[in-house]
């Protein structure tokens, strides 16, 4: 589970002004908690502790906004179309900020990749980074969204625009095809997802 290392009145201050209701915490040694989406948070005398399907619902008001972030992505699809998992990774200079994976019910490998891309960037954006070096090993993805390749398909084109909507959010980014090995620990999470469907 994330942990920040904060001053938690700090913290509580931002939640609130983010319209994030916190109450009292359950314990003497908690000085409050709060819930947004599906994270939950807990604060103690340095830190707060943050739990949940989806802790970039809390850690994006809570940690401090700005810098660069490596973003990995992978999707997989067994049966293609089959069942079908994302997996994604936000790396920093500190080692892995966050990573996530989650089935997606049936769909091509394609429309997977596309789907772990856009997750991954909300991820990047709710984490406040303002710059994104983002990599994957979907030579189709990365080149349908840098526009190298045309994109026909209707759903393709559908996803490629809302990947596109979310890299305008950043100052600046750069999107890489790289080899699987290089991109290993989201492609680890995508087919995990997949074996504990």
């Amino acid at each position: 589970m994330p942990t920040v290392d904060c001053d938690p009145d700090e913290a509580r201050r931002r939640l609130e002004d983010a319209g994030v209701t916190v109450e009292a915490g359950n314990t003497e040694y908690e000085r409050w908690q709060a819930s947004r989406g599906d994270a939950n948070a807990v604060a103690y005398d340095d830190k707060v502790v943050v739990q949940g399907a989806r802790p970039t619902d809390l850690l994006a008001v809570l940690r401090d906004h700005g810098g660069r972030a490596h973003v990995y992505f992978d999707g997989a699809s067994r049966g293609n179309p089959g069942p079908a998992a994302i997996g994604w990774a936000i790396v920093t200079s500190e080692g892995i900020v966050a990573e996530g994976s989650e089935t997606i019910g049936e769909t091509t490998n394609n429309r997977a990749e596309y789907d772990a891309l856009a997750r991954a960037l909300e991820a990047a954006r709710d984490y406040g980074f303002e710059e994104v070096d983002v990599r994957g090993d979907s030579e189709l993805v990365v080149k349908q969204v840098r526009g190298e390749y045309g994109t026909n398909n209707p759903e393709l084109r559908k996803r490629r625009v809302r990947v596109l909507e979310l890299l305008e959010s950043f100052d600046r980014w750069s999107l890489e095809h790289v080899p699987r090995e290089i991109n290993d620990r989201a492609d680890s999470l995508a087919n995990e997802a997949l074996d504990h469907a």
